[in-house]
């Protein structure tokens, strides 16, 4: 190669190269490049009194030359001080032993005692001369925070002007005011061919423009051969051809639904919403399985599963027909084809399985739904019955396809292809007729020794057609056979058997069975605990007849216990008849003629079937039986005075003080009166019963009641004060003597008989709740929260402070507070009363009413809850709701709650009934709020 000539050299030598850079010249800013900061301009990274870095050194000599400095700082000038001497170690050399180290060990804890005394000197002059380091050496960001601030003044046009970063020579191409050319659409084309004005950029601002009297020519002039209307109207012919040539050649019509297009691409859309990772790799590894083991059904079947759960359907047809050729023999496979398949296809491959495995039940009950018709589906049970006789399964499904007759026929057939099945047997049975049923029932027996509804069915039939007789020779024959044969006999089973045929309407056969198993499998000492048990389990089913029959044979056994004639007293009374129930408490008083409450049960029910005389000689009976009974005594003055014969009762009130003077017989004689408006005879009657009986509440209670009555309040105070000084731990004593200090406007002595009464009577919530309600009568909101906080402190459990306390709460804290009510107190009455009434208060009408329900369920003595309930269902409920509250009500007959009491026990209302105090009540109740 020859060397390039001198001239050509030096053209292509730049001229600046050699030559000194310019004044505040920096390289790269022509072309935009950012400049950046070397250390020359932040000067060394090391201070200059840094210890030299010798880290590079080669080891031997560092560690040579550390000892040497060592040596020198030791002894030298400017490690000696004038008060401490020399800072270096003088004996470095000499060994270490305990005694330095534990020496060592406290000059530490000095000098970590010292160093935390001039901590926060320390740090304090730390952190003065990090700033004083900042501010004499600031950060780049900083020294320009100045000019950054300046750019608040910079004003659009100057931000404008400012130039752009880069090469200048492609500033022009970048020039906002060249001349731009924009596309246009077809309108602006039509309405220029006119000839009035032609559109144009103007490259002065850059916007379009219109120029006057101008018009464009050629292709565009008026004359020209292009018409914009024809083009769109070419375009619209174009695409109809597309949409021909898709079109069905056999019918003409487009394969394109315009209707069902959507729908067809909302079914692409895969319906599983899973990770697809996920998906890849369940794919993958099911492959793996069928091609490791392809005779394995399960692995296909899944398969298929996955990609119908992806939404991919054919190729989970496709795998399970593979699988069904790689496993001609699962009916797994071939169930899961036929499902995966449409109804016609469906069809096909049963069939085609039907041919593999003719054996199968399933297979064919499959088929037999596939069809639609009822002949159809006979036909194939008719020919699966062909390949598989001895099919149980397949002979009930044809059976129930059939009408009566031929169903007979056929369970003729089935019951010699197949004499073990019970089921068979017991329906070809019902459908025979009475002496063809009895043949066939003994027909089953002999093929099926060891089944214990055959004989059950047996003695149904027998009961049916009259032959009362024969149940219980067939029931026995049939515990003696099954125990022979070695069935164990379960009571269990043998119960629900009984319990079966009485809802089958065969009552006789289930006391029959009741009688002949009731005793089996029981030890002599738990049989009177077992049978009450079972009693109970049978009435809670609705099995009334069983459980009467216990009863009745548990009475047989013992006669004498009058628990049980209690029991099934209380059974008739609740689920017999009023005739069932007195014949049955005339033998309860012949056999346990002591029995006060079996007596008084007898009497009521009479009396309260009007046969006032009836009850009367039942009395006489009870008074001949337990002479001085006070019960019967009390039981027959009730009976004469609800009957308005108040002198027979008054006799008879004489006789009993004569001759059974108790506390109960004297306070009845003074009500009697008091109810009769003989105020002084009653006062006189309290007056001596309280000399014998001085201790007795209730007489003090009644004698300051009449006085109050009477007006006589300084009396009434008198016999209070006198009361709760022989009885202090009646707390209705307390309670009625605070309430006559608040009558008499003497708040402070009513705070102060009620602290008095809480210290005779501890932990008692009815002291408290009055308390807490006195100090809210008054006004004093405060002092009433601050008791109920002291109440549930000594009462955690009572749930009327808790009922109370939900009240006192503001609207938006209640619910808190009834949570944590039912936390304490689940199944108390008053709280779940109060739970309802603030559902109530919130319009939530069936949770009220559950909630209610919930209430008077787990406590039927409190009348507050039925009133409140009442109530409700007068406001918020229909005729039918309040009438079987009411009755309910009626039959719980509630004898406490607070205002339940104010009406029932207001003397005033003595002979009203449970409904009219209901009534009362729910009329006098507040709606809560």
């Amino acid at each position: 190669m020859t060397a390039p000539p001198a001239a050509l050299v030096n053209r292509n030598k730049k001229h600046f190269l050699g030559i000194p850079a310019p004044l505040g010249y920096v390289a790269g800013v022509g072309r935009g490049a950012t400049g950046f900061t070397t250390r020359s301009d932040i000067g060394p990274a090391r201070d200059a009194n840094d210890v030299s870095d010798d880290r590079h050194a080669p080891p031997n000599k560092r560690k040579k030359k550390e000892e040497e400095e060592d040596d020198d700082e030791d002894l030298n000038d400017s490690n000696y001080d004038e008060f401490s001497g020399y800072g270096g170690s003088l004996f470095s050399k000499d060994p270490y032993d305990k005694d330095d180290e534990e020496a060592d060990m406290i000059y530490e804890e000095i000098d970590k005692r010292m160093d935390e005394k001039r901590k926060e000197y320390r740090e304090k002059r730390l952190k003065e001369e990090l700033e004083r380091y900042r501010q004499e050496r600031p950060k780049i960001q900083q020294q320009f925070s100045d000019l950054k601030r300046g750019l608040v003044s910079v004003t659009e046009e100057e931000w404008r002007n400012v130039p752009e970063v880069g090469d200048a020579r492609n500033r022009k191409s970048r020039n906002p005011r060249a001349e731009r050319f924009t596309p246009l659409p077809d309108s602006v084309l039509t309405r220029n061919l006119g000839g009035e004005s032609t559109t144009a950029i103007d490259p002065s601002n850059g916007l379009m423009s219109a120029i006057p009297g101008t018009a464009t020519q050629g292709m565009l002039t008026p004359t020209g051969d292009l018409d914009l209307r024809k083009m769109g109207q070419a375009r619209n012919n174009l695409m109809n051809v597309k949409l021909n040539q898709v079109s069905d050649s056999v019918e003409g019509q487009t394969v394109v639904d315009p209707k069902g297009y959507l729908t067809d691409l909302q079914s692409m859309i895969p319906s599983y919403g899973g990770d697809i990772n996920d998906i890849k790799k369940a794919r993958l590894l099911l492959k793996s399985v069928r091609e490791t083991n392809p005779n394995h059904p399960p692995a296909w079947v899944a398969s298929a599963r996955l990609e119908e759960v992806t939404g991919k359907i054919q190729a989970a047809r496709n795998l399970i027909m593979k699988g069904c050729e790689e496993n001609p023999q699962s009916e797994d496979l071939w169930l899961e084809a036929a499902r995966l398949q449409p109804p016609d296809t469906a069809k096909g491959v049963i069939a085609q399985a039907v041919r593999y495995i003719p054996t199968s039940v399933r297979i064919w009950i499959r088929a037999a739904d596939l069809e639609s018709e009822i002949k159809a589906k006979r036909r194939v049970y008719r020919k699966a019955l062909e390949h598989i006789p001895n099919s149980v399964r397949l002979w009930k499904a044809a059976v129930e396809l059939e009408d009566p007759e031929d169903a007979r026929i056929l369970l003729s057939r089935a019951v010699e292809c197949c004499p073990t099945s019970v089921d068979l047997w017991l329906a070809l049975a019902r459908l025979e007729t009475y002496e063809n049923a009895r043949k066939v029932l003994n027909k089953a027996r002999e093929n099926i020794p060891t089944d214990r509804q055959i004989w059950v069915t047996a003695a149904k039939l027998e009961e049916a057609n009259g032959n009362n007789h024969m149940v219980e020779k067939i029931i026995d024959r049939a515990i003696t056979s099954l125990t022979a044969n070695g069935v164990e006999i379960n009571r269990e089973h043998w119960f629900k058997e009984a319990i079966e045929a009485e809802k089958g309407g065969s009552v006789h056969t289930c006391q029959v069975l009741i009688k002949a198993i009731m005793g089996q499998g029981v030890e002599e000492e738990d049989r009177k605990h077992t049978w009450m048990e079972d009693a109970e389990s049978c009435a809670s089913q609705g099995a009334f007849e069983c459980a009467r029959a216990i009863y009745s044979q548990a009475l047989v056994t013992f006669p004498s216990k009058k628990s049980i004639w209690l029991r099934a007293a209380y059974f008739e009374k609740n689920h017999g008849t009023r005739e069932s129930l007195e014949s049955l408490l005339q033998r309860a008083v012949a056999h346990c003629p002591k029995s006060e409450v079996l007596w008084l049960m007898g009497a009521k029910s009479k009396w309260m079937a009007g046969d006032v005389p009836a009850a009367r000689g039942i009395l006489s009976l009870a008074f001949q039986a337990n002479p001085n009974s006070e019960e019967i005594w009390l039981a027959a003055v009730k009976l004469e005075s609800e009957n308005s014969e108040y002198e027979r009762a008054r006799r008879l009130l004489a006789k009993a003080r004569a001759s059974a003077p108790t506390p109960r017989v004297m306070m009845k004689s003074a009500k009697l009166e008091w109810c009769l408006d003989n105020l002084e005879l009653a006062l006189k009657l309290l007056d001596e019963a309280i000399k014998v009986f001085p201790d007795y509440a209730k007489l003090w209670m009644m004698k300051g009641q009449i006085e109050e009555q009477q007006n006589k309040t300084d009396k009434a105070w008198e016999t209070y004060n006198t009361a709760i000084k022989k009885c202090p731990h009646s707390v209705p004593l307390w309670l009625m003597l605070s309430g006559l200090e608040e009558k008499r406007k003497q708040l402070t002595k009513a705070r102060s008989v009620l602290e008095k009464a809480r210290l005779k009577n501890p932990s008692n919530p009815r002291l408290w709740l009055e308390a807490v309600r006195v100090e809210f009568r008054a006004g004093m909101r405060d002092i009433a929260n601050t008791l109920m906080a002291k109440a549930l402190q000594e009462c955690p459990n009572a749930g009327i402070l808790w009922a109370e306390a939900i009240f006192l709460e503001p609207r938006p804290q209640r619910k808190t507070k009834s949570v944590d009510a039912l936390k304490r107190c689940e199944h108390d009455p008053n709280v779940l009363l109060a739970v309802s009434k603030l559902f109530w208060c919130e319009h939530k009408i069936q949770k009220t009413r559950d909630w209610f329900n919930r209430t008077v369920k787990i406590e039927p003595d409190l009348g507050d809850s039925w009133a409140y309930f009442y109530k409700f269902e007068l406001l918020n409920g229909t005729e039918e709701t309040q009438e079987d509250v009411k009755k309910r009500c009626i039959a719980a007959e509630p004898r406490h709650g607070e205002h339940w009491c104010k009406i029932s026990k207001d003397i005033k209302h003595w002979r009203l009934t449970t409904e009219f105090i209901l009534a009362l009540v729910a009329k006098d109740l507040p709606i809560p709020i």
